[in-house]
């Protein structure tokens, strides 16, 4: 892991999360479904003014209740808990009661009637015969209040379907206002400035719009009995403005190593006029060289520091400003260039680059192979061995030791190398694993099986080098390294089973033909980019497809 010492921000202790619940009280309308909302009072401690579900924090009575309540097979007691909160919130809250009687049907006015919404909740209803309806409560969503806020909570959205025959009323302390709305026009309100909704909320309404009825939703939650979707969310700022991700979103593994406990201090804007610190050895640059191969453009990297001197990986295209940059955040004194590879925005700013310096650093590397196109001829001063050490040192900081492992990874390109930073766990992935997309490969210097070998091979350093962060050459830090490594195999072969399925039912196809079938979802104007990758997989299934 990260060694603390290289943390940009003082280490602190998040609040503690307390145990919560929400519930989202559904109906289904001739235009789709609805959920029952409420606004908070503006001087509520929590998300003052938002549009909310109902819910509130989990007692002591509602563990305590789980003889008054129906469950459901497989309905575990944390579960049970959790859902006997949300109805006696929502009872308190807006006076809607999820129970039954002793014969099974719903209750009635006069039950409803008896009931005091400010009394002891459990204890009036076993005093009216009534037995909690938890069994028909579901979860959905699990969220744990981001780590930035000094009161945090620890949340289930659960679901449940609106009980006939009542109608909401807001308690008018905590909340007001109930409406039933459509997620969509939710969604859009919020947009428009007129409904505020906070960040879990939006992703929920977000997720919810996509199903049509309220069976479809209860239908999806019940056949696993666990979260459809688990998160405790990340901000930084981009644009000026705060922005909040959630795990699998492009810019959360980045806030997470930048700031692992939270603190809202980094910036997410890609620019090119100076250097983004993500810790204190690590540098980034990007190139100004955006497009649609390059994503925001080509990320350089500087490891190491003022003691150590520094390592600079992948200098980029030869822009002369670019470059400067680089050899001006490293104070001149850069020890060593590595390319990952030697395609054109990688490779060609090393000889330039040193050339700046004054002790001349070697450029290292891998010499493109007789398969590369002739713009991406590259021939370092030395190869580089295969789990080869570069390290950085200084002879003051016996603890300051920066040391990178050489990892040979062929397949995007047949001389591509990926870098292990091992004192702190980071791997410099090159084109080889990307964030935002995935890389081309591109025969015949590209070779599809010589990829997913070097994606096993990534993914067993990932284990014996406790590797958590990816620094990809294109788009953010990736976190949870292995998992990344594993879905991007995964990807790889759901499309590679895709081509083979297109490619068996039109054996007379061109590639132009597969790639529109194999690629549709992906745009019209990518396919002639990713017909390269068709024909890698091509290849590959031809290989396999003649073994046999």
């Amino acid at each position: 892991m990260v060694r603390s010492t290289q943390l940009l921000h003082a280490q602190r202790e998040p609040a503690q999360p307390r145990p919560a619940a929400t519930v989202l009280l559904l109906r289904d309308s001739p235009q789709g479904v609805e959920v029952l909302m409420t606004r908070r009072s503006a001087t509520a401690s929590f998300a003052p003014g938002a549009y909310v579900f109902p819910g509130g924090g989990v007692d002591a009575s509602d563990a305590a209740a789980h003889r008054q309540s129906r469950r459901r097979p497989g309905q575990g007691d944390l579960h049970l808990t959790q859902a006997i909160a949300a109805i006696r919130e929502s009872f308190e809250e807006l006076g809607v009661l999820l129970a039954r009687r002793a014969d099974g049907l719903p209750p009635t006015p006069l039950d409803m009637a008896a009931l005091d919404r400010k009394g002891p909740f459990v204890a009036q209803c076993a005093a009216h015969g009534l037995v909690l309806a938890a069994d028909e409560v579901f979860i959905l969503a699990h969220w744990t209040t981001d780590r930035d806020l000094p009161r945090r909570f620890d949340v289930p959205f659960l679901v449940a379907r609106m009980p006939p025959g009542q109608a909401p009323v807001a308690d008018e302390s905590e909340q007001f206002e109930p409406l039933w709305v459509r997620p969509a026009d939710a969604l859009e309100r919020h947009a428009a400035g007129s409904f505020f909704i906070i960040f879990p909320t939006i992703r929920t309404l977000q997720r919810l719009k996509a199903f049509a009825t309220v069976d479809a939703v209860l239908h999806a939650c019940a056949e696993t009995e666990q979260p459809l979707w688990t998160s405790c969310p990340r901000a930084g700022f981009l644009g000026g403005k705060e922005a909040r991700y959630m795990e699998h979103e492009h810019p959360y593994g980045e806030l997470q190593m930048v700031s692992p406990d939270g603190q809202i201090v980094h910036h997410l804007d890609w620019q090119t006029g100076r250097p983004v610190q993500l810790l204190k050895n690590v540098m980034r640059l990007t190139a100004p060289n955006p497009g649609a191969m390059t994503g925001p453009g080509t990320n350089s990297y500087l490891v190491g520091d003022p003691a150590t001197g520094f390592i600079a990986i992948d200098p980029g295209p030869a822009d002369t400003q670019h470059l400067e940059r680089l050899w001006r955040a490293a104070g001149g004194d850069i020890r060593m260039i590595v390319c990952t590879h030697s395609h054109q925005d990688h490779s060609p700013g090393a000889a330039p680059l040193q050339a700046l310096c004054a002790q001349r650093p070697p450029i290292l590397g891998l010499p493109s192979a007789p398969t590369a196109r002739a713009a991406s001829a590259f021939t370092p001063q030395r190869a580089l061995a295969d789990g080869e050490l570069l390290c950085l040192a200084s002879p003051l900081q016996q603890d300051a030791a920066h040391t990178l492992q050489v990892l040979h990874t062929p397949g995007h390109a047949a001389n591509h190398l990926c870098l292990v930073l091992l004192e702190d766990g980071l791997l410099f992935s090159g084109d080889h694993i990307l964030n935002g997309s995935t890389t081309v490969v591109d025969p015949p210097d590209g070779d599809m099986t010589a990829y997913l070998d070097s994606l096993d091979l990534l993914a067993a350093a990932c284990v014996q080098q406790h590797i958590e962060y990816i620094l990809p050459a294109h788009g953010y830090v990736l976190g949870e390294a292995g998992q990344a490594v594993a879905q991007l195999k995964a990807h790889r072969l759901r499309r590679e089973a895709k081509i083979l399925k297109v490619m068996q039912a039109h054996p007379e196809g061109t590639p132009d033909d597969w790639v529109a079938l194999a690629y549709d979802d992906v745009p019209p104007r990518m396919w002639p980019v990713a017909k390269r990758s068709l024909l890698a997989h091509v290849q590959r299934i031809e290989a396999l497809s003649g073994r046999v």
